[in-house]
């Protein structure tokens, strides 16, 4: 194999990569051998037919594409690496010659790490974040837990008020005739919620228990149903239950149910620590984020498209992941919101480039300090992980190779330099 470089703009280059003639035909003939049993030639029975003569009956590039796919893939991976380039995209293919007899030549169009060059990054100007716990955080906080240790109260001597809880069978119709979807039975409904459409749940207020009730509503314009769309609707509807919540007194009984500690004041005060810390994790969060973005407006680099290509695809992999963890596929994403897969690969583009800026700016500050991580602290990140996954640190070790060791010493490095800016930075008041 023979290997040529041609660096272009905009941090892109050209690899031609030349396999030779033998290679060529070792390919051709691993593709005949894997085809060859499901191809039909007259006169020879299933898979004896020769090369030759499968050739000749359907021309001579009948193997061309499948020994091209045997060839490129180890090629691109060895001339990459010969090339001693920072790759960091997809290789565009495009084949150059592909005879029989002659080398086989293809080029791999790819995006070149960008350099960066480093502006100011040192005494950055944040505005400094004053951190303050109101009494009002520390009831919202208290009345959330009154909500999840609230009893239900089943009311049947009063009829429908806004708050109540009820259970419901409910039936819809348009133009008088059921439409799919639009039925359940022993249904929670939330008066008040607004989780129904149009003013459906407020035409139950002052019905009664075992009441039937016709309640009349209009589906929005843009209701993801496009055959209900806009159209005026009947529900059929039967009160069959009312229920309130009964939420605790807070007094010191209600902190030693809910928590570790014998009186509501010294509840109260483990609360407004417990939002204190959240808020200073947020500030140091928020610090940094800015930090970080001044350093990138100060910084020169010149990003090449299919390396935020690259990164909107990983993003968006990591995303489905994420739904499928949810129990959610892609395509039902896509229905429940109205997106389409190229919008959402472009909503993804901005993000992919502050994700990809922010990185190549804090390697280059890592660099030009000299920042670095030691074994001893890649241990110790591999033992948090092993805690996290409740993993013995032999086994995880085991699992995680010399690639992803080196990927998390990376990331350790990564986060050093960010520690390194916040710490460096002046916070001012404005």
């Amino acid at each position: 194999m023979s290997l040529q470089v041609e660096k272009l703009e905009k941090n892109m280059a050209k690899l031609t990569i030349e396999a030779s003639a033998e290679e060529f035909e070792g390919a051709l003939q691993k593709a005949y051998m894997k085809s060859k049993n499901k191809i039909n030639v007259q006169g020879f029975r299933k898979g004896k037919a020769p090369r030759a003569i499968i050739e000749k009956m359907y021309g001579a590039g009948v193997f061309y594409e499948d020994a091209a796919n045997e060839l490129i893939p180890d090629a691109y991976e060895k001339a990459a690496k010969e090339s001693e380039l920072e790759i960091v995209s997809r290789p565009e293919i495009d084949v150059v010659q592909i005879e029989e007899g002659k080398p086989f030549i293809f080029t791999a169009q790819v995006a070149v790490k960008p350099e960066v060059t480093l502006g100011e990054y040192k005494g950055i100007e944040v505005e400094k974040k004053e951190i303050e716990v109101t009494e009002d955080e520390i009831m919202d906080r208290m009345n959330k837990e009154r909500e999840q240790n609230a009893r239900m109260i089943t009311i049947d001597d009063r009829a429908v008020q806004d708050g109540d809880i009820t259970v419901i069978d409910f039936e819809g119709f348009v133009d008088d005739v059921a439409f799919e979807g639009g039925k359940g039975e022993d249904y929670s409904l939330t008066i008040g919620s607004h989780s129904f459409i149009g003013d459906f749940e407020e035409q139950l207020i002052g019905k009664s228990i075992g009441e039937d009730v016709e309640v009349n509503v209009t589906f929005p314009e843009e209701y993801q149903a496009k055959e209900l769309a806009g159209k005026p609707a009947l529900f059929k509807v039967k009160i069959k239950e009312i229920k309130v919540k009964e939420l605790p007194e807070l007094d010191d009984d209600f902190a030693q149910d809910v928590s570790e500690f014998d009186t509501l004041d010294e509840y109260k005060e483990s609360i407004k620590n417990s939002i204190k810390e959240s808020k200073e994790k947020e500030a140091k969060t928020a610090k940094e984020n800015e930090v970080v973005d001044k350093i990138i407006e100060n910084a020169t680099m010149d990003i090449p498209e299919p390396m935020i290509d690259l990164q909107v695809n990983q993003m968006a992999d990591e995303f489905a992941q994420r739904l499928q963890s949810q129990g959610l596929s892609v395509q039902q994403y896509f229905q429940f919101t109205g997106m389409d897969a190229n919008k959402f690969l472009e909503n993804l583009k901005p993000q992919a480039l502050k994700r990809i800026q922010s990185r190549l700016v804090l390697e280059a500050v890592a660099k030009a300090e000299k920042i670095t991580a030691s074994d001893e602290e890649l241990d110790k990140e591999i033992e948090e992980m092993a805690s996290m996954y409740q993993m013995e640190i032999d086994k995880l070790k085991e699992l995680i190779g010399d690639k992803e060791k080196e990927h998390i010493r990376e990331d350790l490095v990564v986060q050093k330099a960010v520690d390194f800016v916040a710490e460096q930075a002046k916070e001012v008041s404005k």
